[in-house]
């Protein structure tokens, strides 16, 4: 099959899909932008480029942005008229777009109407973002109407799946495309990183008997890094010892380094960090805490946490969670907001931690699911199946 694909930009967990998907299928990935360091620092306040490879193993190029301000983060910010003469001559069975919310994605869903060519979509989001009611009744209209120019739905979760049967996506046009992160190269380094976890712990002045908490991420509002640090505070006259890390980096630092301050508890902040040097990070804690508000529409960071066989404490709200979260077997789900509930699940955590309780075996068996090897799969079945009703 001779497959297209049109992606915003390289991500980070895109690759390792788009590599898997050439080794089974004739695969031409299409960028519509090309970010600089700059641009990729909005949310970490910091320039930089991710440190994994992100663009060999799979053909691929990058299309000319005419937008008057490039980028992602806006509908006319992505603008590659290039795309329509592309997918008019290359004979596609099919077209694959990562979103509908970009003008590149439109010109490219356009283009496969007139030359009849299938075109799928793949995205997260869920029906947990707050939205005000005019909106909720705009989108209702409109994205209705939107669904009605895809063949076929690849869906990531559980939330996902909701969100397009809400908008009238039809049933014998979803397919499950898991979320994955590479769980073979965070295994591998979670592995290398084992030898040195006791000399991080060191660092941070933790003993056996105490949980370290990890939050990894933009420290952005959606994030509630907040929620972490109030949550130790109902645990400070306890005899549960909890010490809070924060990896990454964001315009709520001062913030929070103030409200450690203030609220009297352990917290530590290691700055932003690479995807090669997560997994050190990963190992060295006990578990992962996953706060966010509802515009979480997954949060990878979990799959990644439990590639390296660490359990989660996620929010009810966060896409991830029915999906990643079986309770006490992978980790824990809390209300939103809830800090006291938020507590509770650390020292839930920290009981079954002490214990010697084998988290491993019950996230290996999650991992089977949300792998790339499924995606893969999934995808491929998905194109044949859309392609066969076309011909």
């Amino acid at each position: 099959m001779h497959v297209g694909i049109l992606a915003s930009h390289p991500i980070q967990y895109q690759a390792p899909w788009f590599r898997s998907l050439a080794g089974k299928a004739d695969i031409e990935v299409f960028f519509a932008h090309r970010p600089g360091a700059r641009e990729q620092s909005i949310g970490f306040g910091k320039a930089f480029q991710w440190d994994v490879d992100l663009l060999s193993g799979y053909n691929h190029a990058f299309l000319h942005n005419e937008s008057r301000r490039p980028g992602t983060n806006g509908f006319f910010c992505s603008d590659t008229p290039a795309i329509w003469q592309i997918i008019e001559t290359r004979n596609f069975d099919a077209f694959i777009v990562c979103g509908w919310n970009l003008k590149s994605y439109w010109q490219a869903i356009r283009a496969c109407r007139r030359r009849s060519v299938p075109v799928l979509v793949r995205g997260d989001s869920q029906l947990m973002t707050v939205r005000s009611l005019m909106k909720r009744c705009a989108k209702s209209v409109v994205y209705r109407r939107i669904l009605r120019q895809f063949d076929g739905f690849l869906f990531v979760g559980k939330r996902n799946l909701e969100y397009l049967q809400h908008y009238g996506a039809p049933n014998d046009r979803l397919f499950f495309v898991p979320h994955f992160v590479d769980n073979e190269r965070f295994r591998a380094e979670a592995g290398k990183a084992l030898a040195y976890r006791e000399q991080q712990r060191e660092v941070w002045a933790v003993t056996p008997h105490t949980t370290v908490a990890l939050f990894v991420g933009k420290m952005i509002e959606k994030k509630r890094p907040h929620d972490l640090l109030r949550a130790l505070a109902h645990l400070r006259d306890s005899a549960r010892q909890v010490v809070a890390v924060f990896v990454g980096s964001g315009k709520m630092e001062p913030s929070l380094r103030a409200a450690a301050n203030d609220l009297q508890v352990r917290a530590h902040f290691e700055g932003f960090q690479n995807q090669s040097e997560l997994a050190h990070y990963y190992v060295a804690s006990d578990v992962l805490v996953l706060p966010s508000d509802g515009r979480e529409t997954w949060g990878l960071v979990v799959n990644e946490a439990m590639a390296c066989g660490r359990p989660a404490i996620v929010s009810d709200a966060a896409g991830c969670c029915p999906d990643m979260i079986e309770e006490g077997k992978t980790g824990f789900v809390f209300e939103m907001g809830d800090v006291e509930a938020l507590a509770e699940c650390l020292i839930r955590v920290s009981s079954l931690i002490r214990s010697n309780f084998d988290f491993k075996t019950n996230l290996d068996e999650k991992l089977e699911t949300y792998c790339i090897a499924h995606a893969t799969e999934s995808t491929l079945s998905a194109i044949r199946s859309i392609a066969g009703q076309a011909r």
